[in-house]
């Protein structure tokens, strides 16, 4: 647990992110076409160099549903024995620090959140051949990290039980529906969104704001931001004021009735990815890193609604970036002390 956690920036990493994991085995049978040119196993060298290793090791918070099926891909194109771990970020980043204090290093690629938030010697400075398709800003300037997916916060609601009409066209409009009381959710630890939030009206601003949507609505705190996305399918509640578009069309293509609406601001963040420094296996953990940020691999994340870093994959429906546009995209730069701050102000405004 992350109570293990020797090091400030762990606090960075909550249980959230072991929770990412929805009915999508139904979906698998839909994956989108794909012309499998292989581009990302080009270079003769390092795949003979990777085959030679013979083996990777995956330390990832995706669930099994969406990990194992991209990580059954590599295997059988490279036939090198992909062995994945998945936990929660808080556990995996506490299982590194174990076994980095102990030179004993067992994994060589690392597929999380907040990597930038990491000891930058513990993270290769690398740059694949397949991150030269990713959108700007979906990569660490250093190399050391790079974009999976893209994180939207947007709210969301029960298309059964709000109509289309009578959502808020900004957030000051929550607080002109005292009728939604108890029936509004939002996930505990969404420090990250309302960093962006306050960062994008203002201190003064976004506090008024976010008092008045408490007073008026009382949103209930529920951690975890798949399950809220599925309590609010369920009909448990009526909207979240914020969660991960993503993650809302995941459900939605489950066929739950639930959609996502864009608000000024949007908060952006990023799924990301990065090899060890002193990976047991690195010449395959490149290869695996190349992989996983290729047209490829990108376009089977979409099967559950991952919206692609690469400029060259659709999404999945078409048009989700669509929805985004005319807003203001925010993306939070934040230290692991800013984000326990940030954590403590979120807490503080939404009464827990």
């Amino acid at each position: 647990g992350s109570g293990e956690a020797p090091m400030p920036f762990l606090s960075r990493f909550s249980s959230w992110f072991a929770r990412l994991a929805f009915g999508a085995l139904a979906l698998f049978a839909a994956v989108p076409a794909y012309a499998e040119d292989r581009s990302w196993m080009s270079d003769a060298a390092l795949l003979a160099a990777a085959r030679a290793e013979g083996t990777v090791t995956l330390y990832s918070v995706t669930n099994e549903e969406e990990a194992l099926p991209e990580v059954n891909r590599f295997e059988q194109a490279t036939g090198i024995k992909t062995h994945y771990i998945r936990g929660g970020g808080a556990d995996l980043m506490s299982r590194i620090m174990i076994e980095t204090r102990a030179g004993k290093p067992q994994w060589d690629v690392l597929a999380s959140s907040g990597l930038e938030l990491m000891p930058t010697e513990l993270l290769m400075a690398y740059r694949p051949p397949e991150a030269d398709h990713l959108n700007p800003g979906a990569m660490d300037l250093e190399k050391r990290w790079f974009g999976l997916y893209t994180i939207h916060y947007v709210p969301a609601y029960n298309t059964d039980k709000i109509k289309p009409a009578d959502l808020p066209k900004t957030y000051d409009d929550f607080s002109r529906h005292p009728e939604w009381n108890g029936h509004v959710v939002i996930d505990s630890t969404d420090r990250v969104w309302l960093a962006g939030f306050v960062s994008h009206f203002g201190p003064e601003r976004g506090k008024k704001l976010i008092q008045d949507i408490v007073a008026t609505v009382h949103p209930i705190l529920q951690k975890g931001k798949l399950g809220t996305v599925r309590s609010l399918g369920a009909g448990e509640y009526w909207i979240t004021l914020n969660n991960w578009a993503s993650l809302t069309t995941g459900v939605k293509m489950a066929g739950n009735p639930v959609d996502f609406w864009a608000l000024d601001p949007v908060v952006v963040a990023y799924g990301e990815v990065g090899a060890n420094t002193s990976a047991p296996h690195p010449h395959a953990a490149k290869l695996l890193l190349n992989y996983m940020l290729s047209a490829e691999a990108q376009t089977l994340r979409t099967t559950w609604g991952r919206i692609p870093t690469r400029a060259d994959v659709a999404t999945n429906p078409p048009g989700i970036l669509d929805r985004f546009k005319g807003k203001t995209l925010v993306r939070p730069a934040l230290t692991a002390e800013e984000e326990d701050r940030w954590q403590k102000t979120f807490s503080e405004w939404f009464g827990r």
